[in-house]
């Protein structure tokens, strides 16, 4: 898949409850968990992104409590993918099972700069800042990860399998 947005720049060990915080997690709403995205950090986040932008950080994003509502609010405030320096283990796997993109590479995160236009392919790793021309490369997505995002993750996935078992 291919995803074009501005990038939104944040640093190192961005942690859950930066993402969303505690206090919201009383909700199974993913809208409404969304509504609360990087509020903590900026309460006007949501008023400035656009469906489809990217988020861009450092190392360790996603750190702190294994919940899956970090993930599942940024894919639900319409952030496309997350690309980032490295990504907290459990983060990592919640994200897919969420069916939010992401990917490890830390040249691209040198390379860009809040409100670059970028491009992300995902089947093949490549991550282009249209703003200055340059082109990064992270791992590629595998095919069965690209198949829990294109269904929108986990659940949906073995939903559709179970039904095509039947």
């Amino acid at each position: 898949m291919i995803y074009k947005g501005r990038a939104w720049k944040f640093g190192a060990n961005v942690d859950t409850d930066a993402i969303i915080p505690a206090r919201y997690l009383n909700t199974t709403d993913p809208a409404e968990m969304a509504s609360h995205l990087m509020e903590d950090i900026d309460p006007k986040f949501l008023e400035k992104i656009q469906s489809g932008d990217i988020f861009v950080a450092e190392k360790n994003f996603g750190c702190g409590s294994s919940r899956e509502h970090a993930p599942l609010a940024i894919k639900h405030a319409g952030i496309a993918c997350v690309v980032a320096k490295s990504f907290a283990r459990i983060f990592y796997r919640n994200a897919f099972n969420m069916g939010l993109p992401i990917l490890e590479s830390a040249e691209a995160v040198e390379g860009i700069h809040q409100d670059d236009e970028l491009q992300v392919d995902s089947e093949t790793g490549a991550i282009e800042n249209l703003s200055t021309g340059k082109t990064f490369k992270a791992q590629p997505i595998p095919p069965f990860m690209q198949q829990l995002i294109e269904s929108g993750g986990l659940m949906s996935y073995v939903k559709a399998f179970k039904m095509k078992s039947e």
